[in-house]
C-alpha cells in the first residue's frame, strides 16, 4: 500500500465502479460470441477448425438477449461515470484535494507526472488527488479486446455476412452493384445471407467491395474463413484509429483518457463496430488518419477519398479541411482534387451501376428513427396512399441545419474566434470541430439511423474538446443499440416473447427517445451559446 492510499487518496467508489461496468460490458461482448450460434450470433458454414472459433453451445434466446442488454447498459453506464468523474477532476487544482474542493476553481486536469500504474491497482493520480483508470491501460486492454473479438465470430447483426456475398460475387463475376445474394441460390456463401437482404445489391463503395473481394478469394468457399479475413481487417482498422488518437492526446492526459474512453476502451463501440463487424471502421478510419495529417495536403486528401469510397456518408467529415483551408485555396484544391481523384477512380472501376443502390438507401426510413413516427402521422392525417419519403426527407434537412446551425453558434463562440487571426481575418473553427458537428446534425436528424452510425461521431469527438455532446452521444448510442437487440430479422426464430423488443422497444420507445435527445441536443446548445461571451479575436498565433 502506498503512502497516498493510506492517506485515502485511493481510486473513488464512482471511478471503480465506472470502471468495473466497463471491463464487465466487455467480457459480456466477448462472451456473446464465445457461446456459439445464436439470434445474436449468425452460424458460419466451413471447416470447423478454421477461425473464427466459438463453444457452439447454442445458448438460448432469452440468455443471449439478456447478455447484449446487459452489456449495452453496463457499457454506458460505466462510460458515462468515468467522464463524469473525469469532468469532477477537472474542477479541482493540482494541489487541492476532495476535501477542500467547495473552494476549488475551474482549471484543467493535472495528472501527476510519473502517472504510476502500480499506484493503485491501474489508476492514476489527476488533479486534486482524483483517481481514475490510468489511460495507456485503457488503450491497450481495448486493442485486446478488439484483437480477440476478431477471432471470434461477430455479433449482433448479419451485415458481415452480406459483407462476404458481395466479395464473392466479385470473384465469381457477378456485380454486387446490380445482383443480389438471392441470383446465387446454391452458393454456399451467398445463401447464408439473411432476410430482408438477400435480394439487395450492394450500398458500399468500391475499396469496401476490393476489401470483400479479397477476403472472399482468400476464403473460398468456405464462410468462416472469409469471415475472418474480414474480422482482422476490421480489428486492425478499429485499432490503428485507436492508437492514432492516443498519440494524438498523448500530451495531455486528461484528453488521452477521455479519448479512449469515447474510442478505444468504449464498450458500445466494441459491442458494435468490432463484435458487430461493420465496414464503418474502415471508413472512421480513414477519416481520423485524414484529420491528423491534413497538413499534408496530399496524403489528406488521398485517405479522404479512400474513407469516402469504404463508405458514402463518411464523406460529411471533408467538410471540415474544406473549411479550414478556404483562406489558402491553392492546398484545398490540391486536397480536394486527390480526393475527388481517388473516389472518381474506385467508381470508373465498379461502374455507374455502383450509384443507384445508394441513392435508393438515402430515402429509408428505419423503425428506430423518430422520422417513422411523422410518416405515421402525416399517413394518418393526409392520407395512407403515399410514404411521403420526399417530404421527410425536406424535413430531415431542416432538422439538419437547426442543428448544425446551434451547434456552430455554440462552437463558434467558445473556441472558434476566440483563437488567432490572419491577415483575412479570425482563422475561426477547426477542421476536426467542423467535421463532429456536421457528423453529429447528421446523426441526430437522419431519417435512417444505426447504432453502429454513431462511431463516426465517436472518432470526430475524441479528437477536440470535452462538452455535454460527450454524453449526449453515448445516451443516442445507448438507445439505438437497445433498439437494435439484435439487429436481425428473426421471424419464427426469436420466441414471441422477446418480440416486444421490436413491436415496443424499436418502434415506438426509441422513436421518442431519440426526438427528445434531438431537442436537448439544440435546446442545451442554444442555452450555452447564450452564457458565452464573444471576445474579439487575438492576433497572437495559436497555443
Amino acid at each position: 500500500m502506498t503512502s497516498e492510499t493510506r492517506r485515502g487518496k485511493a481510486p473513488g467508489r464512482l471511478a471503480q465502479s465506472a470502471t468495473a461496468a466497463i471491463g464487465a460490458s466487455v467480457l459480456l461482448t466477448i462472451a456473446i460470441s464465445l457461446l456459439g450460434p445464436s439470434v445474436m450470433v449468425p452460424a458460419l458454414s466451413g471447416p470447423a477448425w478454421q477461425p473464427p472459433y466459438s463453444l457452439n453451445v447454442h445458448p438460448a434466446p432469452h440468455l443471449v438477449v439478456g447478455l447484449g442488454a446487459a452489456a449495452i447498459v453496463l457499457g454506458a453506464l460505466g462510460s458515462l461515470g468515468l467522464l463524469l468523474a473525469l469532468s469532477r477532476a477537472s474542477a479541482l487544482p493540482a494541489n487541492s484535494s476532495p476535501a477542500n474542493s467547495s473552494t476549488a476553481t475551474s482549471s484543467p486536469v493535472t495528472p501527476s507526472p510519473a502517472a504510476p500504474l502500480s499506484a493503485s491497482g491501474g489508476f492514476t493520480s489527476f488533479g486534486g488527488g482524483q483517481w481514475l483508470p490510468d489511460p495507456r491501460l485503457l488503450v491497450r486492454l481495448g486493442c485486446l479486446a478488439a484483437a480477440l473479438l476478431a477471432f471470434l465470430p461477430p455479433s449482433g447483426s448479419g451485415d458481415h455476412l452480406n459483407y462476404a456475398a458481395y466479395g464473392r460475387m466479385v470473384t465469381l463475376g457477378v456485380n454486387p452493384y446490380t445482383h443480389g445474394a438471392v441470383d446465387l441460390p446454391t452458393d454456399p456463401i451467398a445463401r447464408a445471407v439473411e432476410a430482408p437482404w438477400r435480394e439487395e445489391p450492394s450500398v458500399y463503395g468500391p475499396v469496401a467491395t476490393a476489401v470483400q473481394a479479397l477476403a472472399s478469394w482468400i476464403g473460398g468457399d468456405s464462410l468462416r474463413l472469409t469471415i475472418f479475413v474480414l474480422a482482422l481487417v476490421n480489428a486492425a482498422a478499429f485499432i490503428a484509429t485507436g492508437l492514432l488518437i492516443d498519440r494524438f492526446t498523448r500530451d495531455d492526459p486528461a484528453r488521452r483518457l477521455r479519448a479512449a474512453l469515447l474510442w478505444t476502451a468504449n464498450p458500445l463501440l466494441l459491442y458494435q463496430l468490432v463484435a458487430g463487424m461493420h465496414v464503418d471502421t474502415l471508413a472512421i478510419a480513414c477519416m481520423v488518419a485524414a484529420l491528423l495529417v491534413r497538413s499534408r495536403p496530399v496524403g489528406s486528401g488521398l485517405l479522404l477519398g479512400l474513407g469516402v469510397a469504404v463508405k458514402i456518408n463518411a464523406g460529411l467529415v471533408a467538410l471540415g479541411p474544406a473549411w479550414e483551408l478556404r483562406r489558402r485555396p491553392a492546398r484545398l484544391a490540391l486536397m480536394a482534387g486527390t480526393a475527388l481523384a481517388v473516389v472518381v477512380v474506385g467508381y470508373v472501376i465498379v461502374g455507374s451501376e455502383a450509384i443507384g443502390p445508394m441513392t435508393r438507401t438515402s430515402k429509408s426510413i428505419s423503425l428506430a428513427s423518430f422520422w417513422k413516427l411523422v410518416q405515421g402521422w402525416l399517413q394518418s392525417i393526409v392520407g395512407a396512399g403515399s410514404a411521403y419519403r420526399g417530404e421527410i426527407q425536406i424535413g430531415s434537412l431542416l432538422v439538419l441545419a437547426l442543428v448544425a446551425w446551434s451547434l456552430f453558434r455554440l462552437v463558434s463562440r467558445r473556441e472558434g474566434y476566440q483563437g488567432y487571426a490572419d491577415a483575412h481575418g479570425p482563422v475561426g473553427l477547426s477542421a476536426p470541430v467542423v467535421g463532429a458537428v456536421i457528423v453529429i446534425a447528421y446523426l441526430f436528424a437522419t431519417p435512417y439511423i444505426l447504432p453502429w452510425y454513431d462511431g463516426l461521431a465517436f472518432g470526430m469527438l475524441a479528437l477536440i474538446g470535452a462538452s455535454a455532446l460527450d454524453g449526449l452521444l453515448f445516451t443516442h448510442l445507448l438507445v439505438l443499440s437497445l433498439a437494435y437487440l439484435p439487429a436481425r430479422v428473426l421471424d419464427g426464430v426469436m420466441p414471441q416473447d422477446l418480440d416486444w423488443l421490436r413491436t415496443v422497444v424499436r418502434s415506438r420507445i426509441a422513436p421518442w427517445a431519440l426526438f427528445a435527445l434531438t431537442a436537448a441536443l439544440v435546446w442545451w446548445s442554444w442555452r450555452a451559446a447564450a452564457r458565452v461571451r464573444t471576445p474579439r479575436a487575438s492576433t497572437a498565433p495559436p497555443r
